[in-house]
């Protein structure tokens, strides 16, 4: 089996649970890995530096682009965010299911390089979900939120390019469908 196809690639507009959804499927199928992003934002109450994200600052992030050790990056509402090469090279040798959750600019970058990997996009079921669940968040001040919401219309736009669209109205089914979606395309 190509081992590209251990390799899901999976993006949504901030607010559309991809997280959460990504996180009940690692609950229900722990042989699925996330691979963790690097970013240079502000840890969030809760978050865990080397769990939720490798928090990193701007001059260390763009130390690592120079020096070829990060797959793909993209800045997003002013901070960078990528994916360390070795994390994903080092489990789809060892025929690890791997997720990556980025963002879209990232997603068709790493289609690029690994053309046979699944991309997923999540969906909310509508925009008024979105904003409530962005607002729900409470984390990001009135402006943060009105570009995530800007940029979250822009993305939209990109689900074409995804091999796959869910829907994310119902965690447990939307982690379901997700899963379902990464066995079909291994079997192809």
């Amino acid at each position: 089996m190509n081992k590209e196809k251990h390799l899901v690639v999976i993006s949504g507009p901030s607010g559309s649970g991809k997280d959460t959804v990504v996180k009940r499927l690692m609950e229900l199928h722990p042989e699925v890995e996330l691979s963790i992003s690097a970013t240079t934002r502000e840890i969030r109450p809760g978050e865990k530096d080397g769990v939720n994200y490798v928090f990193l600052s701007r001059e260390e992030f763009e130390r690592r682009i120079k020096a070829d050790e990060i797959l793909e990056y993209a800045e997003y509402c002013g901070n960078y965010y990528g994916t360390p090469k070795s994390e994903v090279d080092k489990r789809i040798e060892n025929g690890i299911t791997v997720i990556l959750v980025i963002e879209v600019v990232g997603a068709g970058n790493v289609k690029r390089i690994y053309p046979d990997a699944t991309t997923i996009f999540v969906r909310p079921p509508s925009y008024s979900e979105l904003e409530d669940r962005l607002r729900g968040r409470g984390t990001e001040s009135e402006e943060e939120i009105q570009k995530r919401l800007a940029r979250a219309v822009e993305e939209m736009e990109y689900a074409v390019d995804y091999d796959e669209v869910v829907i994310n109205d119902k965690i447990d089914d939307c982690a379901k469908e997700i899963y379902e979606l990464i066995q079909k395309h291994q079997q192809d």
